[in-house]
């Protein structure tokens, strides 16, 4: 029996191998390289969009893409899960965005009767709003690594373990910049409770 690390290795050495062959056209390799590829794809669109149906057509998008730009895949720059499942997040977080664009022309076009007055839902929806405000400028006062750190775990709902193998960095580090960004959003937030 190997030991995990080595086992890792050669699956990594094995997806660079079929990416390499469906880079030359081998519908074969990239048969493999889906089966290997659809499960991790298809977790990380789901965590993201939390709609099952968006998340299989994300991870069929992403596929077809590695299957496009196969030649493009670099050994030197990561791994090849590294860089599909970069390119798979990157499409989720696309198709978020398009969702959320769809449903806002749509609230702007139809018209709504308002709702009658109640105070108290007003105050808290104000209120919510004033905190998610302060949650984007505390955000936005982090490194971009604290940032795609803290978005991971607390957004993304990845544990740190998983953030750690996602952005091929060590668990430590993860930890770190979660740590620090956190300290920096506290801090933010006692500026403007003052």
């Amino acid at each position: 029996m190997g030991s995990p690390r080595r086992s890792a290795a050669g699956e990594a050495d094995e997806l660079c191998r079929l990416v390499t062959a469906v880079a030359c056209g081998s519908e074969e390799a990239f048969a493999s390289l889906y089966d290997a590829l659809t499960g991790p794809v298809y977790g990380l669109a789901l965590r993201v969009l939390r709609n099952p149906a968006h998340a299989e057509e994300v991870a069929q998008e992403v596929l077809l893409e590695v299957w496009r730009t196969a030649g493009a895949y670099r050994p030197e720059r990561g791994r090849v899960m590294t860089w599909v499942l970069t390119v798979a997040h990157r499409r989720a977080v696309d198709r978020v965005r398009a969702v959320q664009a769809a449903a806002d022309r749509e609230s702007r076009v139809t018209w709504q009767e308002p709702a009658p007055c109640d105070c108290d839902s007003v105050a808290e929806t104000v209120e919510r709003e004033l905190d998610r405000e302060r949650v984007r400028s505390a955000l936005a006062g982090l490194s971009d690594l604290q940032r795609e750190s803290v978005v991971l775990a607390y957004y993304g709902g990845y544990s740190h373990r998983e953030i750690a193998e996602y952005l091929a960095v060590p668990l430590g580090t993860v930890k770190t910049r979660i740590r620090d960004g956190l300290g920096r959003m506290r801090a933010a937030f006692a500026t403007h409770a003052v």
